[in-house]
């Protein structure tokens, strides 16, 4: 069945990954301890830290993904290029990740979905997206979005043809996804920053789809 149109690339990239995770868990653990330090101090705020991380995690970085995906739009060369090669398109436009991570950028059509899922731990393009979502790490959805991508779908509000095929990607890391939205319609004159602001960091990871003109994404 398409729902079950599962890619794994890379199979041994995961172990890479879980060192990374590693260095990864001891950062979290320092800043951890200097937050705590600055709060009993008084010096800072724990609702001010929790609005950077929002910040971070659906502002400043998604905006990098959002510019490649409304450039992918507007410019056919680029989209092809993109295509093609995915990595040297990103890094064209400044955005590039850990040394050895490649990106593959994959195209929604009214008649395929595309959906990222990491199944072994969270590898994710933070060069393009910048923090992954909390829910992105979560067994439930590692797992969930290989077995029943449709219903997860439908439970962040994604309703898709029942003919369409959905396609998993999993991502590893040495190779990351970044799903490409489909244009929605009315946006025609808008220039590139205009498209950007329609551009979710949850449609390119393929859990949402791309605003509408007038509405928020």
């Amino acid at each position: 069945m398409s729902e079950q149109d599962h890619h794994h690339d890379h199979g041994h990239a995961h172990d890479h990954e879980h060192h990374h995770d590693n260095r990864y868990s001891d950062m979290q653990a320092r800043v951890r301890a200097l937050e705590t330090v600055l709060v009993e101090k008084g010096l800072i705020d724990p609702a001010a830290i929790d609005a950077i991380v929002e910040t971070y995690e659906t502002k400043v970085g998604p905006r990098n993904g959002a510019k490649v995906v409304a450039k992918a739009w507007t410019d056919p060369r680029f989209a092809e290029r993109l295509k093609t090669d995915a990595t040297a398109a990103i890094a064209s436009l400044g955005f590039t990740g850990r040394q050895g991570e490649h990106m593959r950028a994959v195209f929604n059509t009214p008649e395929t979905h595309n959906l990222v899922v990491c199944t072994l731990c969270s590898c994710y393009p933070w060069a393009v997206l910048g923090l992954p979502p909390v829910w992105y790490k979560a067994p439930a959805y590692r797992s969930r979005a290989v077995i029943d991508p449709r219903g997860v779908l439908e439970e962040f509000g994604v309703s898709l043809d029942s003919q369409s095929e959905i396609r998993v990607w999993d991502s590893t890391a040495e190779l990351r996804y970044l799903v490409v939205p489909m244009r929605p319609e009315g946006t025609e004159g808008m220039d590139e920053d205009m498209l950007a602001d329609l551009v979710s960091r949850d449609s390119m990871i393929g859990c949402g789809l791309a605003g509408k003109p007038g509405a928020a994404p």
